[in-house]
Order: C-alpha cells, then sequence, then structure tokens
C-alpha cells in the first residue's frame, strides 16, 4: 500500500469540545519529563499534529491527544496535548477525552463504580477519578496541578479598543481572563465574531506587554488563551458563571474549559468570590458544564495557589485509521482563511 503513515485515533468530545486520541502509530519519544516529551515533538515530531489538526483531515475546532508511557512511575499513563498552535501543557477537556477512551477502549482496566488513575501530563501529575458504570465512564473528576494569580485588574492599551483590564493566571495554562461587559460585549452567540476579535487583540496586547513565567518551570511563559467571563450568579444554591475561551488562530472551546475553569476559580479565590469547597459551576457558550471546587490551598513559589478539582463527561464518536498517501501533495495538511481565522491588528 502506497502509504507513508497510519495512525489509529479514537474520536471523542468532552462536553462538545474534540479531543481525539492517538491509541497507535506513534512510538515514545526521548525525556526525563512529559515537559521534554512536549518539547521533542515541537521541534522534531511536529509533523504528526500538523497532519492530524490540519485540513484536510482536521479543522480549527478540535485537539488531537497522544498517549505515550509516564515518566513519573506513581503514574499509568503519560500524554500530550496537541492544539492548533501549541502543545498545551495541561487541558481539562482533553484530559476527560482521554481518560474516556483508556478506560472505554481497555488500555487501562475499569473498575465500577469507580476507577482511579494518575496521568503525567507536560504539567505535573493529574489524580483522575471515574465513574464507571456499565463498561460505560459517565464522568471524569480531575485532580488538577495547583492554580494561581499573576496578576489582577492589569490594564493595558489594546489598538482599536483602549484602555482594558484583565487578570492573569495559571490553571495548566496561561490565561487571560476578561470581564465580557467591560468590553462592551455579552458572552452569546450573537456576538461570537466580536468576541474572538477582541480576544485576540487583547491576547497580543498582553503578550506585548507582559510574560508571566511559571515559577517550578521557567520554560513555561508567556499567555497563549484568553477566557471572556460573566459574573457569578447563584442557582439551587450553587455558584454558576458562564464563560467562553479564544483559542488561537481564532475560535471557541466547545466546552467549559477544564484549565480555564482553574484559572477563574484562582481569580474568584484571590477576590474573595469562592471559598474552599464552594461547588462553581462553569458553562460554555453551548450551554455545556462543568461541575468545579476548590479541594485546598498551597503555594507554588511566591504565589498563594488552590488546589482545584473539575468533572464532567465525555463521548467517543469515531474509530478512524488515518493514513497518509505518499503521493498527497499536502504531507502536512494546509489551512484557508476562511476557517483558520487571522485577526487583523
Amino acid at each position: 500500500m502506497p502509504f507513508s503513515r497510519t495512525l489509529s485515533v479514537v474520536g471523542c468530545h468532552a462536553e462538545g469540545e474534540v479531543g481525539d486520541v492517538i491509541t497507535g502509530g506513534v512510538l515514545d519519544v526521548p525525556g526525563n519529563t512529559m515537559y521534554d516529551k512536549l518539547v521533542y515533538f515541537l521541534n522534531k515530531r511536529d509533523n504528526i499534529r500538523q497532519l492530524l489538526l490540519n485540513e484536510p483531515r482536521g479543522r480549527s475546532s478540535m485537539n488531537t491527544n497522544l498517549i505515550l508511557p509516564p515518566c513519573d512511575p506513581r503514574a499509568d499513563a503519560g500524554f500530550l496535548i496537541m492544539e492548533s498552535e501549541e502543545y498545551a501543557p495541561m487541558s481539562g477537556s482533553n484530559t476527560i477525552c482521554t481518560t474516556t477512551v483508556l478506560l472505554e477502549t481497555g488500555m487501562i482496566p475499569m473498575k465500577e463504580p469507580i476507577t482511579e488513575l494518575t496521568l503525567d501530563t507536560a504539567a505535573g501529575l493529574v489524580v483522575v477519578t471515574a465513574k464507571c458504570e456499565a463498561g460505560k465512564c459517565k464522568s471524569v473528576a480531575f485532580d488538577n496541578v495547583p492554580s494561581f494569580v499573576f496578576k489582577l485588574d492589569y490594564k493595558l492599551q489594546v489598538p482599536g479598543i483602549g484602555e482594558v483590564s484583565v487578570d492573569i493566571a495559571w490553571g495548566g495554562m496561561m490565561y487571560v481572563l476578561v470581564d465580557a461587559a467591560s468590553v462592551g460585549l455579552k458572552v452569546e452567540a450573537q456576538y461570537s465574531t466580536q468576541l474572538v476579535d477582541l480576544g485576540e487583540r487583547i491576547k497580543r496586547a498582553v503578550q506585548s506587554s507582559y510574560t508571566p513565567v511559571h515559577p517550578e518551570n521557567p520554560r513555561i511563559k508567556g499567555v497563549s488563551i484568553l477566557a471572556f467571563t460573566e459574573p457569578l450568579t447563584i442557582e439551587d444554591g450553587c455558584k454558576v458563571a458562564v464563560n467562553t475561551v479564544v483559542v488561537s488562530p481564532g475560535r471557541f472551546d466547545r466546552s467549559p474549559c477544564g484549565t480555564g475553569t482553574c484559572a477563574r476559580m484562582a481569580v474568584l479565590h484571590a477576590t474573595g468570590q469562592l471559598k474552599e469547597g464552594e461547588i462553581f459551576k462553569h458553562r460554555s457558550i453551548i450551554g455545556t458544564e462543568f461541575t468545579s471546587h476548590i479541594r485546598g490551598i498551597t503555594k507554588v513559589g511566591s504565589y498563594q495557589a488552590v488546589l482545584p478539582t473539575v468533572a464532567g463527561r465525555a463521548w467517543i464518536t469515531s474509530f478512524k485509521q488515518i493514513v497518509l498517501d505518499s503521493s498527497d501533495p499536502f504531507p502536512e495538511g494546509f489551512r484557508v482563511g476562511d476557517q483558520w481565522r487571522m485577526v487583523p491588528n
């Protein structure tokens, strides 16, 4: 057969966000940590991410996860998260997808009613608790890495907008958080174009003026993702909020966003709006929901940090063999501006 590459992939989504999982066709790479392996793929094997996420095999609104042997002996499996513009150190929706695929395909034995496992990520170890019934992974809760705030009410000038106030926090990725009302918008589908345009502008303005550096891994630095937030409300005694996360090159996370939820909880705790143990339900622009809480308090370097737990659901959608014909003129795919938006400065 004239194929230069064959990959086995399980299609999956978590609360609407696609997080496919590579289960075969990629060998392990050198690295003492999962972050080392992330850097290896970025620098030497990025053709795999390009092949799967670019057209014609991929699209802008999807992610792909790669299961690898863990570096930390305490972990059951390791995985890397491939997004359109980067390898994310950590992602909640992708953790939920990867766990669901590991359990429902039998790569890790499922135990009912609860399966506990530990995943090795580029951001650190993540402990996962899955509720299982009749061979189905009904929901996945993950204890994320400590999350903390770099800046509250950080003011900056954004070309075409003026002064904007943002919060900057780590939740497994470096986030800019913006109150949607502060720029005259709401987290609603009718404002999608404006939210994406402004989100990319604000993110680039932050990138030009401030570079957060993770105190425990200085190779993780700089914001790469932005969340528009709505104020907290109370429903049935629980704190609830809507948000949408703008992912480069200009699209929404379809889920409520797990690392974004953790960054949001760090900000809410720092501003006295969310206490340890309180339930926080975070909703996406399509109405899906993650349920979360702060399970404890710690410090990361000099930063006060929260220990966040987030729960959501995922569903397997397909079993695929992805191939690259040796004569295909697009071995790393392509992008076209009608779908892969390039927001003007």
